[in-house]
């Protein structure tokens, strides 16, 4: 039968895209994905040439039907969003429930993820991790909900733009600046960088530069890995 993939592609590095996923992505007849242009830039490094549809959060039911009318004619199809692996802060999750109540099998093809590649150099004992992905860019909302967090004594992991990784230091230095962090910047990338330290050392590291580029993953550490 007709197979949906869900395809964990490249945060950064497009080496990092496995043998299995290139293979998949060369026999697909349909790629559905978050953002084409992003998407179309893998596929021409691949030297790829296959149909594609956009399948954003704001029309995943629709490209669903696409999907499915594929899978139909017996093609096998793959969804990829615009880096690293679907599902996590992406969207997916309403495509994969529609294709797998309509009967066809989805299978992942495990791949990069922002959120696993920060943790394994975090340095941080923590046996729980909670991803929780962006936080509102509303400044009493995120506030709230990191206080929350903290709270819980357990580690987790965010996500952030350039445009508010200050305030969000801000707010983690002044809520409780014993937390050890580690921060992934342009993960994989060219100018790839780790901060570690606490909130408010870091904070005045970032500050200090002209201005803030690219995205950030945010590591805090549980109560038990105290800096």
């Amino acid at each position: 039968m007709a197979t949906l993939y869900i395809i964990g592609t490249p945060i950064g590095n497009l080496g990092d895209l496995s043998v299995r996923a290139a293979e998949i992505l060369k026999t697909v007849g349909l790629v559905a994905s978050e953002d084409t242009r992003q998407t179309l830039k893998l596929l021409n490094y691949l030297g790829i040439r296959v149909q594609m549809v956009s399948c954003r959060a704001q029309n995943e039911r629709l490209a669903a039907e696409k999907v499915i009318s594929v899978l139909a004619g017996g093609k096998d199809a793959a969804y990829t969003s615009d880096a690293g692996t679907p599902g996590l802060s992406d969207p997916g999750a309403v495509l994969v429930r529609i294709v797998a109540e309509a009967g066809y099998p989805v299978l992942p093809v495990p791949g990069p993820s922002a959120f696993a590649a920060l943790v394994s150099v975090a340095g941080a004992p923590d046996k729980t991790v909670t991803f929780e992905g962006f936080l509102s860019p509303k400044a009493g909302k995120r506030r709230s909900r990191l206080a929350a967090l903290l709270e819980r004594e357990e580690a987790f992991v965010l996500y952030e733009s350039p445009f508010r990784i200050l305030k969000l230091l801000d707010d983690l230095a002044d809520l409780d600046d014993a937390r050890y962090i580690c921060i992934g910047r342009e993960m994989t990338k060219f100018h790839e960088e780790y901060l570690r330290g606490g909130a408010a050392e870091i904070r005045e590291l970032l500050a200090g530069r002209d201005v803030q580029r690219g995205e950030f993953s945010v590591y805090v550490s549980g109560k038990r890995a105290q800096i």
